[in-house]
């Protein structure tokens, strides 16, 4: 596949690619300091743009199979899930691409079926509080997307750890993984490349956990 990848050089856009090319794909690395990018493969192009505009991204995205978000959420730099998402959707639809798989945060969601009353009533509620402004900012990102004419899919993962990949985690359509406090970023980046040939992840929030 020939694919486009934001928030490339972050803790999981950095392991979207290396994946991504170990798997033959072609990316393409959106990022706004090329330094920050060490990797160098045949099947790898780095553009560098500001990601806030989308006339900007039209080049980046053109042509290619599907597009990936590994935007982290920042109320520091202008709510730049929100603002950032918004220029790749537009770019996308100016592109004509179809293919969206970002990602979100557990939090943003309700507490699946299953979870215990620990996390439901006490962990997540304050976690919630304390990091409201990020939050805010992946939910409306999050609405975005779904009213957006791509076919998405939303990944929420818990805790990210930099732990190495194992390819053993929990996934769940439709809702968070009851009871999943951590994924290792190498896992979730997996879990989105996975999750872009799977047609039962159109248009559905996934959960991801160890």
């Amino acid at each position: 596949m020939r694919l486009t990848v934001f928030g490339a050089t972050g803790g999981t856009g950095r392991h979207l690619v290396d994946q991504a090319l170990e798997a033959d794909h072609h990316v393409t690395a959106v990022v706004r300091n090329p330094q920050r990018m060490p990797i160098s493969h045949p099947c790898l192009e780095v553009v560098t743009a500001d990601i806030t505009d989308a006339d900007a991204l039209v080049p980046a995205v053109r042509g290619r199979d599907a597009a990936l978000s590994a935007l982290a959420a920042s109320t520091k730099n202008g709510r730049i899930a929100t603002t950032g998402v918004r220029a790749i959707l537009e770019a996308m639809a100016t592109a004509e691409v179809r293919r969206f798989v970002a990602v979100s945060a557990v939090p943003v969601g309700p507490a699946p079926d299953g979870e215990t009353f620990m996390t439901r009533a006490v962990l997540t509620p304050i976690i919630s509080r304390v990091f409201r402004d990020v939050y805010t900012d992946l939910a409306q990102m999050e609405s975005d997307i779904r009213h957006s004419s791509t076919e998405w899919t939303i990944v929420r993962p818990p805790r990210l750890l930099d732990t190495p990949a194992t390819g053993d985690y929990r996934v769940s359509i439709g809702s968070s993984v009851p009871g999943g406090h951590h994924i290792g970023r190498a896992d979730l980046a997996h879990a989105m490349l996975s999750g872009l040939g799977n047609l039962d992840t159109i248009r559905q929030i996934i959960g991801v956990a160890d």
